[in-house]
């Protein structure tokens, strides 16, 4: 395993700078990729290599997320950021013998024996009539503020806090270059409770020795009095039992009208609770019809992982994602042999169906008329590069009614083979196509096949059935916001009837320009 060891590399950048590389998405090319990257910048500086992957930004794994998804992180982690990187063979390598790069973290290995890799701590204090039993001061020679006189059986005790502990934030803001004065107003801001970043003598040497930035991401959620819950449920005749519906003024996903005798109420599911994962991946920014979607495909059996009320406020204060305690169970397993294929623990794995259908080897074909809102699609490539592939396909819009997917292929725009054609060819054929459009498409997995029988995609595979019309005149779906989603046998996802700007199709500039902005990023 040792040649998968990612390593962790902090970039700092000045004002108007940049960490020196551009982030891009490469098709044929697994992960997150570094190229191009600056000569004497902050990532050339620090090794970084051109076809390095990203595994974590800020100890948060990205190797599934979305391009945009992955740029937003390194832009919000403002003036620092800490990576996971692996060089470009051994993620190929570990990509091929099916290793789950999730999860391990590096740790490091003394005398031949691995241990944990210490870590910073989240404590989460509420105050007494007594207070919370610490002081704060300073060090002289030392930056920063230090915990003292923390009193036996306190508040602060209770809480994992020990003298001498550095403080690094205060309910989710860093305050290491922060006055006494400044850190004591926003304690007193916080009310009743506190949620503190520590780290101990020890912790902060070794990150000192990495020149490492230490963040919230990085700790330990072993002290903190509530932590999220794990509910694995086997479905029932009449389904799981519960609703999954959006709340209004509240971001998220919540449980709601569990039914008595139900498995969602055997499993111990509340009312309220907050819906974090699904068989371990998380939801927190997906639509509620991919959620619902999630669940359904997890066959009989299921695993969410949720937060209830106060838990959920209670990491919100910190600033801190439930699944930082979802990544910390899962390290601390027993880790399995590398030899095999590294996969989810059996409790939350997804089951894998007794019986397959045979794919069937064949293209489609999608016609569609332009509506106000677009084709509802995005057309992803390397800009000057020939092959083009469908994404973020809109519900309901012109381009998921014809039948088009997310990583669909594109080999012919209205009758004209695009195998070969450059990103920019392919937009501007879609751009002269004014309200009409036909797109010949394959799913990637029937395209990789039957290019591996050497046949030639045309229009003469598709038979007699398969070809989907959309026009305008098309009646559309109905969004109802109020109803919720019912997860029985008969649940339906609700679909909505309209695509949002941003989603509409790469055929106009504007969505052209998002289009190769996604693929290709300056960071």
């Amino acid at each position: 395993m040792a040649g998968y060891n990612p390593k962790v590399i902090s970039l700092t950048k000045r004002p108007g700078q940049t960490f020196g590389f551009y982030l891009r998405v490469e098709h044929g090319e697994a992960g997150h990729l570094i190229r191009c990257l600056e000569m004497g910048g902050p990532a050339e500086l620090a090794g970084i290599k051109d076809g390095d992957r990203i595994l974590r930004v800020n100890g948060k794994f990205v190797d599934e997320l979305s391009h945009s998804d992955v740029v937003d992180l390194v832009r919000n982690s403002g003036a620092s950021v800490t990576f996971h990187i692996l060089n470009e063979a051994s993620y190929k390598e570990a990509k091929a013998q099916g290793i789950n790069l999730s999860y391990p973290k590096s740790s490091p290995v003394a005398s031949g024996v691995s241990k944990q890799t210490p870590k910073p701590k989240l404590c989460y204090l509420v105050k007494s009539s007594s207070g919370y039993g610490f002081s704060l001061h300073s060090v002289k020679g030392e930056p920063g503020l230090f915990m003292m006189e923390v009193i036996p059986g306190s508040v602060a005790d209770k809480a994992g806090i020990k003298s001498n502990d550095r403080v690094l934030e205060v309910n989710g803001e860093n305050v290491e270059d922060a006055t006494h004065y400044e850190v004591v107003e926003k304690i007193k801001q916080g009310g009743n409770s506190i949620m503190f970043l520590l780290v101990d003598e020890a912790t902060d040497r070794y990150y000192q020795s990495k020149h490492m930035n230490i963040g919230r991401w990085l700790a330990t959620t072993k002290y903190l009095p509530r932590n999220p819950r794990i509910i694995n449920m086997n479905k029932g005749a009449d389904g799981y039992g519960f609703l999954l519906r959006e709340e209004p003024n509240q971001k998220g996903h919540f449980i709601k009208d569990i039914d008595r005798g139900s498995p969602a109420e055997r499993a111990c599911l509340k009312d309220m609770d907050r819906l974090v994962a699904v068989d371990g991946k998380e939801v927190e920014n997906c639509e509620h019809e991919e959620v619902v979607d999630k669940i359904k495909k997890s066959g009989n059996n299921c695993c969410l992982f949720v937060v209830d009320k106060e838990t959920d406020l209670m990491y919100k204060q910190g600033k801190v994602s439930p699944m930082l305690h979802w990544e910390e169970m899962n390290d601390s397993k027993s880790p399995p042999s590398y030899i095999e294929a590294i996969s989810l623990p059996a409790a939350v794995r997804p089951p894998t169906p007794v019986h397959e259908e045979e794919e069937e080897l064949r293209p489609k074909l999608c016609k569609m008329e332009r509506t106000s809102a677009g084709y509802g699609f995005h057309l992803n490539g390397i800009q000057g590069v020939g092959g083009q592939y469908i994404k973020e396909v809109v519900k309901g819009g012109a381009a998921d009614k014809a039948g088009l997917e997310d990583e669909d292929v594109v080999v012919e725009v209205n009758g004209v083979n695009v195998e070969q054609s450059t990103h920019d060819e392919v937009v501007e054929m879609i751009r002269k196509s004014g309200n009409s459009l036909e797109v010949l498409a394959a799913k990637r997995s029937v395209y990789d096949q039957l290019k591996a029988k050497g046949v030639t995609i045309t229009r003469l595979l598709l038979g007699e059935t398969y070809v989907l019309v959309h026009t305008a005149e098309t009646p559309e779906k109905t969004l109802h916001e109020d109803k919720p989603e019912t997860l029985t046998e008969q649940a339906r996802p609700r679909t909505s009837s309209s695509s949002s700007s941003s989603s509409s199709s790469s055929s106009s500039s504007s969505s052209s320009s998002s289009s190769e902005e996604s693929m290709d990023e300056r960071l």
